[in-house]
Formats: C-alpha cells, structure tokens, sequence
C-alpha cells in the first residue's frame, strides 16, 4: 500500500528528493505521493522531519 503525506505536511521538499522513483510531488498546500508509482519503500517517511507520511489504509 503506497505511503500518503498528511496535511502536517510543511512542503519542505526533503521527502522529494529521496524518492527513488519520483513518486512524490508538489501540491498547492502539500507534497503528494502517487500511489501507482510508490514502491512502498518507506525513504521519504524516514525524512519528514515533520513525521506527516504514512503507510497507507
């Protein structure tokens, strides 16, 4: 199940550049991860300094 960043979100960018796929983007208010390209590998949650990325429902 693909990772989802929360509205915690800060939009500081860290999570972005360690995706290994690219799977994470920049939104109006938040970054967002695309679920059909998220591996699951879990890097950006390890990063977010802010902790607003889980595993998905």
């Amino acid at each position: 199940m693909a990772y989802q960043i929360s509205e915690d979100c800060i939009c500081c960018g860290t999570c972005k550049g360690e995706c290994p796929v690219e799977a994470i983007s920049e939104g109006a208010e938040k970054y967002s991860i695309n679920p059909d390209t998220c591996l699951d590998c879990g890097s950006c949650a390890s990063v977010c300094p802010v902790e607003a990325i889980h595993a998905g429902n």
